[in-house]
């Protein structure tokens, strides 16, 4: 494809897609569930007490699939899509796997061939819900648990970090995907004591407050595309509220005003030349 001057096209800001993970039971669903008028595609039965629309249960990944279309096609007031949650929906991805190579487990595909294969179904699934994004400009959010994995970096000593519950090539493909990933948890806390003898215990406390981080660090993943405080509530009105302004175009530069027209400027009037007699001048 030859590209030409006519063709380029200024970037618009669009709805954002957001991965939540955490610990369970954190309030993950919530937030999704208080974001604007959302719809949520259950591939585990979780929604408790919440009042919200959703899709039944699904049971296979064509389902998720169906639901997705049924988005994309029907219109509606739907604006936000919550999917709750990705490490339920991994296994039927798998299973999607499994019976297209007619075989019993993932596992059954030699050198981790079905784990590859199975990005074949979480692309085609990122890329429906980017579809819907773009055509219903509907806001994403995708629900997952965390886990903690070893990290061997050959910069640095080995240490453990919270990440996505995905197979390790999926999770690389949701991180990727997103444009917010946030990481919940309890605002966490250490207290150092004196037990004597020149003896110390550190303890870790909490305050109760839930969190979201919302920039990586080496104990957990998360990231963000719109320059995010690092720190917010596990709040969709907090998240909003510092997302909205940093998403959203900037504003045109107002036109200067025209300068006033400057007011006619009168000549002067003439002098009146004065008249002396000489009886007036003094010797």
């Amino acid at each position: 494809m030859a590209f030409s001057l006519a063709s380029i096209q200024r970037n618009s800001a669009k709805p954002p897609r957001i991965v939540i993970h955490g610990p369970a039971g954190l309030g993950k669903t919530t937030f999704g569930a208080s974001a604007p008028a959302p719809i949520f595609i259950q591939t585990e039965d979780g929604l408790g007490t919440l009042d919200v629309p959703a899709f039944p249960l699904a049971e296979t990944f064509d389902d998720v699939l169906s639901a997705l279309g049924t988005l994309y096609s029907e219109p509606d007031d739907y604006q936000t899509l919550v999917i709750d949650s990705l490490d339920w929906l991994e296994p039927l991805v798998w299973a999607k796997v499994c019976s297209t190579h007619n075989v019993e487990t993932i596992e059954a595909l030699n050198y981790g061939k079905g784990y590859v294969e199975a990005l074949t179904y979480w692309r085609q699934f990122f890329e429906g819900v980017t579809a819907l994004r773009d055509k219903q400009g509907m806001v994403i959010v995708m629900t997952a648990h965390s886990q903690t994995v070893r990290v061997e970096d050959p910069t640095m000593p080995a240490y453990d970090t919270h990440t996505l519950k995905l197979h390790k090539r999926a999770a690389a493909l949701a991180e990727e995907f997103a444009d917010v990933v946030l990481y919940a948890a309890m605002q966490t806390n250490t207290v150092t004591e004196d037990l004597g003898f020149k003896k110390t215990r550190t303890r870790a406390t909490t305050t109760g407050e839930r969190i979201v981080f919302t920039t990586g660090t080496p104990a957990h993943l998360a990231k963000n595309r719109y320059g995010l405080p690092a720190v917010l509530p596990l709040e969709w009105a907090a998240f909003a509220d510092a997302l909205w302004p940093a998403a959203a175009p900037a504003a045109p530069a107002a036109t200067p005003a025209p300068a006033p027209t400057p007011a006619p400027v009168r000549a002067p009037a003439p002098e009146h030349e004065l008249e002396i007699a000489d009886a007036d001048i003094p010797y």
